[in-house]
């Protein structure tokens, strides 16, 4: 079975900038589409950004789009969503999560594994 591990969340200052990675142990994700998602308190997950096969397309939420950008290294077996500029709305726990494909890349119905999740916060 996929296990998928998300890191590089943190504690960031209006402004600044991390880099989350997912990767897999034990399988590749060569064949997978790799989707992130967002969860915070009270809200519903909504989907940042997804990535397809061979890095062939990318997509984005209209919220993030020009400070986010998502690419994957299939030799290091890793998705990368870079976020510059955040903001304190970004803040949530972040979601990695691995898609064969069909239907629409920003519902999480859609998605077949999903990692434990990261938190990011970003506050002064």
């Amino acid at each position: 079975q996929v296990q998928l591990v998300e890191s590089g969340g943190g504690l960031v200052q209006p402004g600044g900038s991390l880099r989350l990675s997912c990767t897999d142990s034990g399988f590749t994700l060569d064949y997978y589409a790799i989707g992130w998602f967002r969860q915070a308190p009270g809200k519903e997950r909504e989907g940042v950004s997804c990535i397809g096969v061979g890095a062939s397309s990318t997509d984005y939420a209209e919220s993030v789009k020009g400070r986010f950008t998502i690419s994957r290294d299939n030799a290091k077996n890793t998705v990368y969503l870079q976020m510059n500029s955040l903001k304190p709305e970004d803040t949530a726990v972040y979601y990695c999560a691995a898609w064969v494909g069909g239907g629409t890349w920003d519902e999480p119905e859609q998605y077949d594994y999903w990692g434990q999740g990261t938190q990011v916060t970003v506050s002064s």
